[in-house]
């Protein structure tokens, strides 16, 4: 173990964990409000550790989608994931078991903070970076979870309002250019054209082809 590497990247990702725990707290109250259970929402961190596809599923269920609707939602959200351990791979040691074991710790920023600049990642860089924010992630679930109730009706303090609010954030982030804004105008006018009609959770799931039309332009 490469202890100064982790203890650094602990330290370094300490900002990104202490808002990890703001939004998991929310994330605690809202689901339990959409009808999960506290067991539920707390393995649902524990698990799934992303807060995008966490989000995805449980605005769907919601919403009274089918849950192999939030499923493949957020399947498609951690897609992400794919192309960023084909990059991570050949820094991880051991064979494909060990490696994909390792490489279930990455988050987006642990990942981009343990690159090298040069196509290589420290291994553990990365895992103390993803370790602090795992645990105010599943911590953040429980506190949100148990203490959601000092709150009242979570709509009443706007945290309905998390579902539309977090994914606008990463819209923003992530809209670049002239094609990514076109990608999102598209995936937008799809899932508002399918809301009067469609079942939950069937519009996000169509509006994400609007991706491959972004892909197949590049």
């Amino acid at each position: 173990m490469d202890k100064p590497a982790f203890r650094a990247g602990f330290r370094a990702a300490v900002p990104y964990a202490i808002a990890g725990f703001l939004v998991s707290a929310s994330f605690g109250v809202v689901a339990l409000d959409a009808g999960l259970s506290p067991l539920a929402a707390i393995l649902m961190s524990a698990i799934v550790f992303a807060g995008s596809a966490q989000f995805a599923a449980v605005s769907i269920l919601a919403a009274g989608g089918a849950v192999s609707a939030a499923i493949t939602a957020a399947a498609l959200m951690n897609a992400r994931f794919l192309p960023m351990g084909i990059a991570l791979a050949p820094s991880l040691p051991g064979g494909p078991i060990r490696r994909a074991l390792q490489g279930a710790t990455v988050v987006d920023s642990s990942w981009a903070m343990s690159s090298r600049g040069d196509g290589t990642f420290d291994r553990w860089y990365l895992f103390g970076a993803s370790a602090v924010q795992y645990l105010t992630w599943v911590t953040g679930t429980v506190a949100g979870v148990f203490g959601g109730d000092l709150l009242g009706d979570p709509k009443d303090f706007g945290v309905d309002a998390m579902f539309p609010a977090f994914f606008v954030a990463l819209l923003v982030s992530e809209i670049k250019d002239g094609r990514t804004f076109g990608v999102a105008a598209l995936g937008a006018a799809i899932a508002f054209a399918l809301v009067p009609f469609a079942p939950a959770g069937v519009p996000v799931l169509v509006a994400s082809l609007a991706a491959f039309v972004g892909l197949a332009r590049r």
